[in-house]
């Protein structure tokens, strides 16, 4: 689904931008074989955490190049990460701190800022858990010549 939602943003961009390199990127959250989004309201991103808090999930991002119209490269990152059991209180908490910063955060958390006290455990890279693998992208580009070297 990461990938497709990828490949979808960056067709739409490659079509109206002939000629140009264009990146789509996009990241979806898995549990137990269930996709969450981006939480539409306090309430839901409250609900999301409750059901992530204690267990593991993945994030997986993607990342498609087009140009003229065209899929040239494509690589799909993922990251699993083990949440901890945080208590109600805590929970309450945290949404009420940073609700401002992550509704737009699928599952309800950004790592970079305080989610990262939510976990105890990550396995995966860095990059792919913000929602672009760049380390591979950039390596994809240095190697096309698009970067130099």
């Amino acid at each position: 689904m990461a990938d497709t939602l990828a490949e979808m943003k960056a067709r739409k961009v490659s079509d109206r931008n002939p000629g140009a390199l264009v990146l789509g990127c996009d990241q979806v959250l898995n549990i137990e074989n269930d996709i969450l989004g981006k939480p539409a309201d306090l309430s839901e991103a409250r609900a999301q955490l409750k059901r992530l808090r204690g267990t593991k999930h993945m994030l997986l991002s993607a990342a498609v190049l087009y140009e003229d119209g065209n899929p040239l490269w494509r690589h799909i990152g993922i990251a699993r990460l083990h949440m901890r059991d945080i208590s109600d209180s805590y929970l309450e908490d945290y949404l009420n701190r940073n609700w401002d910063n992550i509704r737009h955060s699928v599952g309800g958390y950004k790592l970079e800022e305080e989610g990262v006290r939510l976990f105890n455990r990550i396995e995966g890279d860095h990059f792919t858990i913000l929602g672009l693998p760049l380390l591979e992208l950039l390596n994809h580009l240095t190697l096309k010549g698009a970067l130099p070297s």
